[in-house]
Formats: C-alpha cells, sequence, structure tokens
C-alpha cells in the first residue's frame, strides 16, 4: 500500500464555453476498471444526445491502468489530454469525462487539444484534490493517573487523537503514519515508563485537501 498518493476529491461536474461549443467535464474516483467504464458509461447514458462524450482514466497504485477514449474526435485529441493531465496533476484512481456539444465552430486538432486539456484542468479545480495518507491505528492502554499527561503531550504533539474509550482503563486510540509506528510507540512508552500497553489496530488512509 502507498504510503501516500494524490486523487480527486469526489464526484464533480463542470462546465466550460469554447467557440461556442461545450464543454462539461466531469470527475470522480475509481479505484478499479469496472467502476471507471461504470461511470463513463453513465455520463454517455445521460449525456446521449451530445455531440462526443471523451474520457481517460488511470487507475492503480502504479498507475498500470491507462485508457483514453476520443469518441470519434480526431484521433488523440480528446482522450490523450485528458490522460495527461491527470498524469501531470499525479492524480491515481482518477476517471474523468468531457461532454461536447458542438457549437458550430471547428476548433482544429491544437485547438482541440487545448479545450479538452483546459475543461479537465478546470473540472479537477472546482472539485478539489486530496491527499491520502495511510495510517496506523494504534491503541494505547493506560491507568487513568496518566491521562492527563498524556492528552496534553498529544494534543501538543504531530499525532492526531481518533478517540478516548474511559473503561476500566482507559484506552487512547491515535491515527498514526504507517511509517512513524514504531516512533510512536517507543514515544508512549518512555511518557509512562514503560507503564503504557501499545497494540497496532487497523491500517485506514486519511484524507486531506490539497
Amino acid at each position: 500500500m502507498l504510503l501516500s498518493y494524490n486523487t480527486l476529491k469526489g464526484y464533480g461536474e463542470h462546465e466550460i464555453e469554447i467557440n461556442k461549443s461545450r464543454f462539461i467535464a466531469h470527475v470522480n474516483r475509481a479505484e478499479t476498471e469496472e467502476e471507471a467504464i461504470e461511470f463513463i458509461n453513465s455520463i454517455k447514458k445521460k449525456h446521449w444526445d451530445a455531440t462526443h462524450n471523451c474520457s481517460a482514466y488511470m487507475i492503480g497504485e502504479n498507475d498500470l491502468i491507462q485508457k483514453a477514449n476520443d469518441d470519434g474526435e480526431p484521433s488523440g485529441t480528446a482522450g490523450v489530454p485528458i490522460l495527461e493531465v491527470l498524469k501531470k496533476r499525479g492524480l491515481k484512481d482518477s476517471v474523468v469525462v468531457i461532454t461536447r456539444y458542438f457549437g458550430g465552430i471547428k476548433l482544429g486538432a491544437g485547438g482541440l487539444i487545448r479545450a479538452y486539456g483546459k475543461a479537465t484542468s478546470e473540472g479537477i479545480n472546482h472539485t478539489g484534490v486530496v491527499e491520502r495518507t495511510l495510517m496506523r491505528v494504534v491503541h494505547t492502554k493506560i491507568d487513568y493517573t496518566w491521562l492527563g499527561k498524556l492528552e496534553n503531550e498529544l494534543r501538543s504533539s504531530n499525532y492526531q487523537i481518533k478517540e478516548i474509550h474511559y473503561l476500566n482503563d482507559v484506552e487512547i486510540e491515535n491515527y498514526v503514519k504507517e511509517e512513524q509506528t514504531g516512533d510512536f510507540i517507543k514515544w508512549m512508552t518512555e511518557l509512562t515508563n514503560g507503564q503504557a500497553e501499545c497494540t497496532e489496530g487497523e491500517q485506514v488512509y486519511l484524507e486531506t485537501d490539497v
């Protein structure tokens, strides 16, 4: 699993007009090729009357699945420019469909490449990008006498408190960056003179706006 990566915030839609043609960007996350294809087909169904529904997607930790489709536009003038924006922005598990309603003015190959690239970039900017960081949930069990000290130390640190359970002992759950798990456990052990009982829990991705 990647320690961190950038992807789209979620579904978004944004329209621009270039030389009387309407370009509507539809962007979304897709963690599998099947999800990407399903999304593209849903947009094609919604905009069945459009002149073109061009698309591209990039899937997988190492971007192994990359596809671009011109949907009737001259070869290389639509799908590839969309894909190039995804690659340039380093967006993983992302799919984009640009719907075009032709406005009567031909743009030429260069104009189309710029138009599809611009529509994609603006659609992404409008929707937003997040960084997903791999975290480990660490459970720390301590006696109540340590609670005040640990809460103060944690709140002034970079470690995020997920939840505190008040049981026979106190159990604090923290989100810790995967690569910092060992350091965190060592830190907690030192703070409590070896009284803390730390166990590693599940891995989760946390998202922050880019």
